[in-house]
């Protein structure tokens, strides 16, 4: 578990254009991640 105020771990993911995108990618900026399950879709 991260910590409040803890620097996040490294780490990729796949966006929702499907281009792959690391942590580095913004290296010395603010970041913050919003993701939620899907509603009302399959899958």
């Amino acid at each position: 578990m991260i910590a409040v105020g803890e620097k996040a771990p490294s780490f990729s993911f796949t966006n929702q254009d499907g281009d792959s995108v690391e942590l580095s990618d913004f290296s010395n900026k603010f970041v913050l991640m919003w993701w939620y399950p899907r509603a009302d879709t399959p899958g």
